[in-house]
This record gives structure tokens, C-alpha cells and sequence, in this order.
């Protein structure tokens, strides 16, 4: 019997439940679409362009419903990772600030930059220096719960800005996308779930084949690659382990190449093909022809397809399947999924400067 398949084993490894937080993401996704609709979004300004601030989780929200809708954004979006602004940033633009905590430098510079220079200014919180601020500033203020690691808020730090769009006009309203997310999720769970044995859950077969190799996760266009970044952030976070990630059609155009490296090299590469029934057929041969070119120089090659019918249903369910994998990886390692330790330990060295 596989150690994921003893509940003891998993139960001891997670003392701080990572897995219930991600199974219970569904809820989570549900919650966030309440508290959501409930905030006075600035429905009458009509920006010309619009940019996300945060890091690590509470980016990604942001890079998720950017690669989502840009097909029809009515104006240029960016996710800024940074302490400074764009120089166009200005009384046009739209920026939300994402901050878990509340009190992510690189955000709270970005926000008071973006404060002095005019522009129309939300935030996404669970409080800290920020909500303190957006109070004092009468900013639009989307109070999330509090009490988890910002990689495991990924449904308050996307669905809201999701929902956000929709009621400034910028994109249709798809409250029937969040809808069907939300019943994906809940069937995926059925399928990946801890009480799931190994033979029938896809998660943790990858989980076993990821141990001891190095995984690399390639997606394709839009938000299927970000999806692929998604995998590769939680096998840092959760596994404590290297992982990378790339995108179609550009890996195409170098990353190919690298396969020619010695085989005792790629030989440790585990390799997960992240896949949607409406990538394009120029797409789909793509990652044919270069698995037939990688397969005999890496460990295995696997495909994870996505489900559901609307984009944000299909991008979630190939999310959540990273996130079990990630998580039961862990648990093989041996290593608490929860904590992250050398992020606090840097966090804590800056906080001398």
C-alpha cells in the first residue's frame, strides 16, 4: 500500500492541515463570490488600464484572471511584482493592491506610488498596514478572512478581482463561470481527495512519479501556462522542492533545443504536459511533436487534461490537481507542506534594512 493511502501517515506529516485547506477550496471559492458583491467596487470609473499589485499568492490571483480575460479586457492589464510603478500609471489607471497580509512592502510602495499619482486605487486584504490605509484613504476595501497562507487564499485573492471586473464593466458578467468552477472543484475533490486510494487518484500518482526526479510543468497559450507557473510555485512552497515551468508556443523557439543535453542530466526530469480541449490544433501539435522529442531523454512524460466547460472552470480544475500533487509530494518527502520557513527567514533579514 502507498504511504498516501495511510491517513495516519498523512494526518502526522500535515500538523497544520494544508490538505483540508485545499480541499476545501470550493467553499472557499463561494465565499470569496459573497464577500465580493458585497463591496462598493468603483463602478463608474472607466480606467484606460489597469495593474495588479502583490507577490508570490497574492500575485497570482492576478496573473489567473489577467491570462483568464485578456481575450476581452476592455483595457491592458498588467501584474506588477515590484516596489515601483510603471511610468504610466497615472489618474486613468485602475490598481489593486493584493496583499494577503496586509503588509507586503513591495505592494504597500506600489500603493502609496500609485496614491500620489492620482489613479483610482482597491484593495484586497485581510488587513495589516493596507486596510489600514484604504480606510484612511476612503480606497474601496475588500476584507478577506484571515489565517491562512497566502497560497492557500487562492479563491479570495482571485475570485473578488474576478468579480470586480465583471461589475466595473470591464468584462461581461460571467457569474455563471464562478457557478460552475465551484461544482468542478467539488467533483475534482471526489477524485483527489485524501480518502481516494493511489490507483484511482491521479494526484497522487503524479506525486510518486515527481519523487526524486525534477517536475517540469509546461502549459500552453494564456491561461493554461499560468496554470503551469501555478504547479511550479507550489512544488517550491508546498514539496520544498525544484520545479519549473514554461508555456507554448515560446519553449518551442529555445527550451527545445536543451533536450540535446546528456541524457544522464534530463534523465531526471518528470515532465507534465497541462492540456485543454480548446488549445488550438497549431498548439496541440506542438506539444505532441515535442513530447516525441523529449520522451526518450527524460524520466516520463504525463498529461493532466482539464475539465469543465467555461475558462475559469477548466483553468481551476488544472490548478486543484496541482495542488493535491504538490501537497501529497510533500507527504512522501516527509516535509510539512505548511510552513515556509526561508521566506520568513528573508522576510525577517529585510526587515533590518
Amino acid at each position: 500500500m502507498s504511504k498516501l493511502d495511510n491517513m495516519e501517515t498523512l494526518r502526522a506529516g500535515d500538523p497544520q492541515g494544508m490538505g483540508e485547506l485545499i480541499f476545501r477550496l470550493p467553499e472557499q471559492c463561494q465565499e470569496a463570490r459573497e464577500i465580493a458583491e458585497k463591496v462598493a467596487w468603483p463602478a463608474q470609473f472607466k480606467p484606460r488600464n489597469a495593474v495588479v499589485l502583490g507577490m508570490g499568492g497574492s500575485a497570482i490571483g492576478g496573473d489567473l484572471v489577467r491570462s483568464l480575460l485578456e481575450g476581452e479586457l476592455k483595457v491592458p492589464m498588467q501584474v506588477n511584482r515590484d516596489y515601483d510603478l510603471p511610468a504610466w500609471v497615472n489618474q486613468d489607471t485602475l490598481v489593486v493592491a493584493s496583499s494577503y497580509s496586509g503588509n507586503t512592502e513591495e505592494t504597500l510602495s506600489g500603493y502609496d506610488a500609485a496614491r500620489q499619482r492620482g489613479a483610482q486605487v482597491v484593495a484586497i486584504t485581510t488587513g495589516g498596514k493596507l486596510a489600514e490605509r484604504a480606510k484612511r484613504d476612503g480606497v474601496p476595501l475588500c476584507l478577506i478572512p484571515a489565517g491562512l497562507p497566502p497560497r492557500a487564499a487562492l479563491g479570495y485573492s482571485m475570485v473578488p478581482l474576478f468579480v470586480m471586473m465583471g461589475r466595473m464593466g470591464l468584462v461581461a458578467d460571467h457569474s455563471n463561470w464562478v457557478d460552475e468552477a465551484i461544482q468542478v472543484l467539488q467533483d475534482q475533490r471526489n477524485e483527489l481527495g485524501p480518502a481516494v486510494p493511489t490507483a484511482q487518484n491521479r494526484a497522487k500518482q503524479l506525486a510518486e512519479l515527481f519523487f526524486g526526479k525534477i517536475p517540469l510543468v509546461y502549459g500552453g497559450e494564456k491561461w493554461r501556462g499560468v496554470a503551469a507557473m501555478r504547479w511550479k510555485t507550489q512544488l517550491n512552497e508546498n514539496a520544498k522542492a525544484l520545479g519549473f515551468w514554461n508555456a507554448f508556443p515560446e519553449l518551442n523557439h529555445n527550451e527545445t533545443v536543451g533536450w540535446e543535453a546528456p541524457e544522464r542530466l534530463t534523465q531526471e526530469v518528470q515532465v507534465v504536459l497541462l492540456r485543454d480541449r480548446e488549445d488550438s490544433v497549431k498548439i496541440s501539435k506542438r506539444m505532441d511533436v515535442t513530447a516525441q522529442i523529449m520522451r526518450p531523454h527524460v524520466a516520463g512524460i504525463n498529461e493532466v487534461w482539464s475539465v469543465g466547460t467555461s475558462p475559469l472552470a477548466r483553468l481551476l480544475s488544472l490548478v486543484y490537481v496541482g495542488d493535491f500533487t504538490t501537497y501529497y509530494l510533500a507527504i512522501m518527502y516527509g516535509i510539512d507542506p505548511f510552513p515556509v520557513r526561508v521566506i520568513d527567514f528573508l522576510k525577517s533579514q529585510l526587515a533590518t534594512v
